[in-house]
């Protein structure tokens, strides 16, 4: 039995027609609820980081005990970052609230790029 696709497939979509590469485009679709769950899951971690105090655990404290100065130092560093995660909340809202799908991929971002400011900034800071 030949298993072969029809010759007549791939001679309508295919540059190549009868070598058996299709260059035929799919989309995936994505339901909203992953990227929902994944950007409430990056808002907790986030918000453990700023308001739970482990970007101070993390990045002021050592062996001998916290560095001096350390903290206000990481304070601007949370500062920024809580400008960019605003901006996060607000796309994370708008995206759940008015079922704006392709605004999940923005919040997503945005909390990845709240989360890196706080990581690179208290890797400065230290």
């Amino acid at each position: 039995m030949d298993t072969a696709m029809p010759k007549r497939y791939f001679s309508r979509v295919s540059l190549f027609p009868g070598t058996g590469i299709c260059t035929r485009v799919t989309r995936t679709v994505v339901p909203p609820a992953i990227p929902a769950a994944a950007s409430l899951l990056l808002a907790a971690l986030w918000g453990f980081a700023v308001f739970g105090d482990w970007s101070t655990q993390a990045f002021c404290t050592t062996s001998v005990g916290p560095s001096p100065g350390c903290a206000d130092r990481i304070a601007s560093v949370v500062t920024v970052s809580v400008m960019v995660g605003v901006v996060a909340v607000c796309a994370t809202g708008f995206a759940w609230f008015a079922r704006r799908e392709s605004l999940y991929g923005v919040a997503v971002a945005a909390w990845i790029v709240a989360l890196v400011v706080l990581f690179v900034g208290g890797l400065t800071v230290q």
